[in-house]
């Protein structure tokens, strides 16, 4: 064994700490959910602006492919009748709170978590069948969208992690067992990044140099 092994493992184990750290968890959300809410908020006013003028060009209109107009202007950017954008302007000031009051120490019943878990993960479905439509129906990716996209999913990966975490899912025995030694194990961070690399390696080869051109 080398002489530098037992400070490898001393970094390995306070990485580990800190990734499982209730200040790290919470922090990681309540910024992506930020993230998410800036997004839905620049994505709310082009919708107000293309309603006003549908002949505005938007400054995240940068090709063809890369197109914020283009996206907001089909029918699937209004499936309820009103600027999808809306609804993460009323969903992630949710986030942000459950974030912020567990960073001061509450903890939440374990019906409401359980509750936040299945809506944010409609929440997730939803966006991703919008990554969908916007990659194989529309023909067009918006920048804001696609970092919706994400800030969900980083989101989502951690809500889950305090969730297994804490058995607050009420899961049967065996699968909150298996899920728990995932957690434990880092499987979820893997998971979530060769998830993120696999789509942008998607829409790299679907669209490639048109997304500038």
């Amino acid at each position: 064994m080398s002489l530098d092994t037992p400070a490898r493992e001393g970094l390995v184990a306070r990485a580990f700490r800190i990734r499982h750290d209730n200040r790290f968890i919470f922090t990681t959300m309540l910024l992506s959910a930020c993230i998410s809410l800036v997004a839905s908020f620049v994505l709310s006013i082009d919708a107000l602006l293309l309603a006003e003028d549908p002949d505005r060009v938007l400054a995240c209109d940068v090709s063809a492919v890369l197109s914020c107009g283009a996206v907001a202007q089909s029918w699937q950017a209004s499936l309820f009748g009103f600027p999808n954008a809306f609804l993460g302007l009323v969903a992630e000031p949710v986030v942000i709170t459950i974030a912020v009051a567990s960073l001061g120490g509450v903890r939440f019943p374990r019906w409401f978590m359980a509750s936040a878990q299945l809506v944010y993960t409609l929440g997730l479905i939803f966006a991703y069948w919008l990554f969908a439509q916007s990659m194989f129906e529309i023909g067009s990716l918006c920048p804001w969208c696609l970092l919706v996209t994400v800030s969900t999913t980083l989101v989502f990966t951690t809500l889950t992690h305090v969730n297994v975490r804490d058995d607050n899912l009420y899961l049967p025995r065996p699968i909150q067992e298996r899920a728990r030694w995932a957690i434990d194990h880092e499987v979820d961070v893997v998971v979530v990044w060769l998830w993120l690399i696999f789509l942008a390696a998607v829409i790299g080869l679907r669209y490639g140099p048109a997304l500038l051109g």
